[in-house]
């Protein structure tokens, strides 16, 4: 089995205004991903552009994998326009998963973050507390089945359209207060989310993951291109590659 693999488009299609679900079917045998990792997709018929894509996995089975992405570059609109039946090189699985919960923890997200966390929801089935938030309730995607997945669900909307109005970092601090003093965290999403979220874990004493997103060139950690500042050993901080040593991170070697 190899990471480098071609795969065929078996359908790619609007999850909600602006955002697409493709998946794929391997045509020769393929590495199982473990939630977290990602794949660089081929992102055009041609050389423009020239470099893969890095997405998260969304969802997979023994024949099929699901990337659940926002339509919003070159990249991703030329990703747009794949169609079934398609041919398509792929990499990966690549970089680091979640680590494997024990027992119950808390999953944050916002918008297409949810794309990293649904197969580790999908996996731990019944065992997860979800946050979920969004600028409405249109970009609450998959908002159903990843509350039939959790044991509980918070949804949260900048305007109100869906859930609570405010922001999910805020329920997500009123739930630990009352429930979740024990509970490890899991999260993906925009940065200042993540930064946020760290900083509630932290001061709660609890282990928190989180997966960051940068631009990548390779995939492999050979360009240098996706580093994140963190806590080093040597120094008083130093560089990780997220495609690499990530893209999940022990939130507290991340210099926020």
């Amino acid at each position: 089995m190899h990471r480098h693999f071609k795969a065929k488009v078996v359908d790619n299609n609007f999850a909600a205004e602006a955002f697409k679900l493709i998946t794929l079917s391997p045509v020769s045998e393929a590495l199982v991903p473990l939630p977290g990792q990602f794949y660089m997709l081929e992102s055009g018929r041609s050389t423009d552009p020239l470099l893969k894509r890095p997405f998260s996995v969304f969802r997979f089975n023994e024949g099929s994998l699901q990337f659940l992405y926002r339509i919003r570059g070159r990249g991703t609109t030329s990703i747009a326009g794949f169609n079934k039946g398609d041919l398509i090189n792929v990499v990966g699985p690549l970089g680091k998963a979640y680590p494997e919960p024990d027992g119950r923890f808390m999953a944050v997200t916002g918008g297409v973050g949810i794309a990293s966390l649904y197969s580790l929801l999908e996996r731990n089935r019944g065992n997860s507390v979800l946050f979920y938030g969004a600028r409405n309730a249109a970009e609450l995607l998959y908002r159903e089945e990843a509350e039939k997945l959790s044991a509980k669900a918070f949804f949260t909307t900048d305007d109100g359209s869906a859930g609570e109005q405010g922001l999910v970092t805020d329920k997500l601090s009123e739930f630990i207060k009352n429930e979740g003093k024990s509970m490890p965290v899991y999260a993906c999403g925009p940065h200042p989310m993540l930064r946020k979220v760290a900083a509630i874990a932290k001061q709660n004493n609890l282990k928190c993951y989180v997966s960051l997103e940068e631009h990548m060139a390779c995939g492999i950690g050979a360009c240098l291109g996706c580093v994140v500042k963190a806590k080093s050993s040597v120094g008083d901080y130093g560089y990780k590659r997220v495609c690499k040593e990530g893209p999940v991170f022990d939130a507290d070697e991340v210099l926020w």
